[in-house]
C-alpha cells in the first residue's frame, strides 16, 4: 500500500456536488476500503506535524490513542481512489480513466480558490492577470464566482439581462465556446470571461450532465496555447464549479490571511486537492500559498507566518500583500490598481508577485527581456563614454627683478 496523505476533513467536498439523498456514507465507507489504495504524493515534501500522532495498531491498522490536533494537521485518514467507490453505483458520474489525462501547454492554468470568503481571491486574481498582461504576457482571466466581482473589477458592468452578454455559464453547460464569451479589457494583452448570476444554479443543472467535471478543462483545451496564463477566480465554496476549476488547472494559487480561522480552512482545502488529485487530475499541484491583507508590525502575523513557512516551506510565496486603501478603491473605478495607481504598494505588491510566479515557472516576460536589453545598452553605454581629460593649467614664472 502506497504512502497516503495524512488529511482527515470531513466529506462535505463531494456532498455538496450532489445532493444529500445520492450519498450513503455507510456505503461509501464500505466501498473506499475495498478499492486498492492509489494516493497522490503532492505533498510528500512537507513537513509533518509537530504534535502527537495516533499509535497504530499493527494488526488491523486502527487508531489506539486519540491524537492532539494541530491547527493545519489533521489525523490520518484513507480516501478511495476511485470515485465508484465515492458514489452509490445509480449515481451517474464519468470515472477518470473515460478522460484523458491533461497534455502538456506552454501555457499555465492556475486557478484563485480558498473555500474562505473575504480572504482577497478576487482582488489577487484581478490585479495578478493585470500585472503578468502589463508584463507583455497575453492573459485570460475567467470569472467562475456568481457574484460575478472579477468582471466588475475590470469594468464590465453588469447586464440587466444576463441573456443579453455570454459569460462562464454558457461555456460550462455548452452553450457557447470560450472564445465566443471573451471580452477585451483596457490592458491589451488581458481578456476576460465574465460571469453571471445564472452560475448559481449551474451547479444543479450539471449535475445530470455526463462528464460534468471536465465542462471547463474541454472548453480550455481549443484555446489555451493562445494564453501563457489563464487565472480562475474561484467561488467561495467547494462545490461543482470550483471542482470544475480544479481539475481544469495545473495549479492552486491560495490567498489567506494571516489568522487563525484561515489556518483552520486551509487544511480543509489540501485535503480537497488532495481527493481531486486522486480522482481527476493526477498533474494538479499546490504553485502556492499567498499572504494577503498583511501587516507585519502585529506578532499574529508573524506567527501565522512562520507556522505556515514551516508547513509549506518554499510553497509559501516571498511575496506578501500588504493592507492598502488603493486596492480596496480601484475595483469601484472598475480598474486594476495598476492602472489605477500603479505606484501604490498594493500595484508594486501585485508586480512583484507577477515576477515571482514567472521565476517559478522558469519564465521570462517581454518586458524583462526589454528592461535587460535598456540595461545592457546603458552599460555598454558607459563603457564607451571617456571623461575627457582635464587640461594641465599653465602657470608662468614669474622673472626676478635683478
Amino acid at each position: 500500500m502506497g504512502e497516503c496523505s495524512t488529511w482527515n476533513i470531513p466529506f462535505v467536498f463531494l456532498k455538496s456536488a450532489l445532493p444529500a439523498s445520492l450519498i450513503s456514507n455507510a456505503q461509501w465507507k464500505q466501498e473506499s476500503h475495498s478499492v486498492t489504495q492509489k494516493c497522490s504524493t503532492w505533498n510528500k515534501d512537507f513537513h509533518t506535524s509537530p504534535f502527537k500522532t495516533p499509535q497504530v495498531s499493527p494488526q488491523n491498522g486502527t487508531s489506539t490513542s486519540s491524537p492532539q490536533l494541530s491547527t493545519l494537521l489533521h489525523s490520518p485518514s484513507r480516501v478511495a481512489s476511485k470515485p465508484a467507490a465515492r458514489y452509490p453505483a445509480s449515481t451517474p458520474m464519468n470515472t477518470p480513466t473515460a478522460h484523458t489525462e491533461p497534455i502538456p501547454h506552454p501555457s499555465r492554468v492556475i486557478a484563485v480558490v480558498n473555500q474562505k470568503g473575504g480572504v482577497g481571491k478576487t482582488t489577487t486574481a484581478i490585479n495578478l492577470a493585470a500585472a503578468l498582461a502589463l508584463e507583455g504576457l497575453p492573459t485570460l482571466l475567467i470569472d467562475i464566482d456568481p457574484q460575478a466581482n472579477s468582471s466588475g473589477g475590470l469594468g464590465v458592468v453588469r447586464a440587466k439581462d444576463d441573456e443579453e452578454r455570454l459569460s462562464t455559464y454558457d461555456v460550462l453547460l455548452g452553450h457557447a465556446t470560450l472564445a465566443e464569451a471573451l471580452l477585451p479589457t483596457e490592458i491589451p494583452n488581458l481578456k476576460l470571461v465574465p460571469s453571471s448570476k445564472n452560475l448559481i444554479g449551474a451547479t444543479i443543472e450539471l449535475i445530470n450532465l455526463e462528464g460534468r467535471e471536465y465542462k471547463l478543462r474541454e472548453a480550455l483545451a481549443p484555446i489555451r496555447a493562445d494564453y501563457p496564463f489563464i487565472l480562475l477566480d474561484c467561488p467561495p465554496a467547494l462545490d461543482l464549479l470550483t471542482l470544475n476549476a480544479l481539475v481544469a488547472s495545473d495549479g492552486l494559487l491560495v490567498p489567506m490571511q494571516a489568522e487563525y480561522f484561515a489556518l483552520e480552512g486551509i487544511s480543509e482545502l489540501m485535503s480537497t486537492l488532495d481527493r481531486v488529485t486522486q480522482a481527476f487530475n493526477s498533474t494538479l499541484g499546490l504553485d502556492g500559498v499567498l499572504l494577503t491583507m498583511y501587516d507585519d508590525r502585529t506578532n499574529l502575523s508573524q506567527q501565522v507566518s512562520e507556522n505556515l513557512k514551516s508547513f509549506f516551506d518554499d510553497k509559501l510565496l516571498k511575496t506578501t500583500i500588504p493592507r492598502n486603501i488603493r486596492l480596496a478603491e480601484a475595483p469601484s473605478h472598475g480598474k486594476p490598481v495598476s492602472l489605477y495607481d500603479p505606484k501604490s504598494r498594493g500595484a508594486e505588491a501585485y508586480r512583484e508577485l507577477a515576477l515571482e510566479l514567472l521565476t517559478r515557472n522558469n519564465l521570462e516576460s517581454p518586458e524583462a527581456k526589454r528592461r535587460k536589453a535598456a540595461a545592457a545598452a546603458a552599460a555598454s553605454t558607459l563603457k564607451s563614454f571617456q571623461v575627457p581629460e582635464k587640461k594641465k593649467s599653465r602657470f608662468w614664472q614669474a622673472t626676478k627683478e635683478t
